[in-house]
């Protein structure tokens, strides 16, 4: 049996990713952000979402791309996790897009590896290839970013 799977996509550069739908919470265009200082240098720094406290990733840093061009703001997918909201930073928002499960592949090895550990797989598109963030992996920086302060 076929399963479609459902996925909020966005741009990081030229690079097309999904999260997968129910893990999203909501998108938003680009928040005011007050900076952690001693942070890990992927944690932008904090946004308010209606009076909660969210942290903000940059996938940028988190992947090991380039920073993002100066003026350009970045747009906010709100993730759920176990302990709360946490804001991924994007470049570009795109679709929700679906897809057949069973067309899942392993990441490629052309992705730089730094990048490579933190997507679970692929899905080839008609028109390109739709990379699947692993947020638990994406997240765990947290931890070590916790460590790192003490």
């Amino acid at each position: 049996m076929n399963t479609d799977l459902q996925f909020c996509t966005f741009y990081l550069g030229d690079l097309y990713f999904g999260i997968e739908v129910q893990k999203v919470q909501e998108v938003l265009r680009e928040q005011p952000t007050t900076r952690v200082p001693l942070a890990h240098p992927a944690i932008s720094g904090l946004i308010n979402l209606r009076g909660q406290i969210v942290e903000a990733i940059d996938l940028r840093t988190r992947l090991g791309f380039p920073g993002r061009e100066e003026g350009v703001a970045p747009m906010n997918v709100i993730v759920r996790t176990d302990d709360g909201p946490v804001s991924l930073l994007a470049d570009i928002i795109g679709d929700v897009v679906t897809v057949e499960e069973a067309r899942f592949e392993s990441p490629p090895d052309t992705l730089d590896a730094n990048a490579r550990e933190l997507i679970s797989g692929v899905y080839k598109l008609s028109e390109r290839l739709l990379l699947v963030l692993d947020t638990v992996r994406v997240l765990q920086l947290q931890e070590t970013a916790e460590v790192d302060a003490r």
